[in-house]
């Protein structure tokens, strides 16, 4: 993007804010204290969960980080998270619901994790993975075709956010054509992640290309950001997609 362009884009309109009540349902957060690269304690979570109640969400599905070379969370870990999480949530009277799924990384790890079919999901039975952000991982599609086989439901998170298809958004295209579910998140509306990944976040809005939306929040800096984004036209384009997955789950 020219200079101009990128000063243009911090002049462009911005709305009232929206009302997250249209959506619902956050289906992607890192707000179990201590077990990944989000919350730090449990006063962190309630901040970030109050919050978010406070923008109209009436649900969070959390959803841990589970990587093989830091995050080794189980479902049993989670679980217990959760628990802990909820009781402070009735014990501050916020008024939202919480379940929690995990966020996967497509390592080593992840594929033995489908076939033994462990997978933590969310919904009817949505599992939320992502790729590493250097290349493409060769097994994408035999990750996705054993997913599928044993049940599952891929989706694809960040989507915007992966370099390797800034340039080949074809590459996109063939993922949604293989039955994955795209989420977007919501905080690269605001340009937080880059131009590019804002640039590739408004063409799958305009495409309507966009199954689920995602706070993707670990702190209360990305809280910041999302009451940015509430105010970015294509945050209000994105929650009026018919087919949204938030509104369901």
């Amino acid at each position: 993007m020219s200079l101009f362009g990128k000063l243009f884009k911090k002049k462009e309109i911005e709305l009232d804010p929206c009302d997250l009540s249209v959506l619902g349902t956050d289906v992607h957060s890192h707000l179990i204290p201590g077990i990944d690269d989000g919350a730090k304690s449990i006063e962190d979570s309630l901040n970030m969960i109050r919050s978010m109640a406070e923008f109209g969400y009436k649900k969070v599905i959390t959803t841990p980080h589970i990587m093989s070379d830091y995050y080794r969370n189980t479902p049993e870990i989670i679980n217990n998270g959760l628990a802990k999480v909820k009781e402070a949530i009735a014990k501050e009277g916020i008024q939202i619901e919480i379940e929690a799924a995990a966020e996967y990384n497509l390592d080593a790890d992840f594929e033995p994790k489908i076939k033994s079919k462990e997978l933590l999901t969310f919904g009817d039975n949505y599992a939320l993975f992502e790729l590493p952000f250097l290349m493409e991982p060769p097994n994408l599609k035999n990750a996705i075709f054993e997913m599928q086989m044993n049940g599952y439901k891929p989706v694809l998170a960040h989507v915007e956010r992966y370099p390797f298809w800034f340039k080949d958004f074809d590459k996109i295209l063939e993922i949604k054509d293989r039955g994955v579910f795209i989420q977007l998140n919501i905080n690269s509306l605001t340009g937080f992640y880059g131009p590019e990944v804002q640039a590739t976040g408004e063409k799958l809005i305009d495409e309507g290309l966009v199954d689920l939306l995602g706070s993707d929040c670990h702190h209360m800096g990305h809280i910041e950001l999302l009451e940015n984004a509430r105010k970015k036209p294509y945050l209000h384009k994105a929650i009026e997609l018919p087919d949204l997955i938030n509104k369901k789950v």
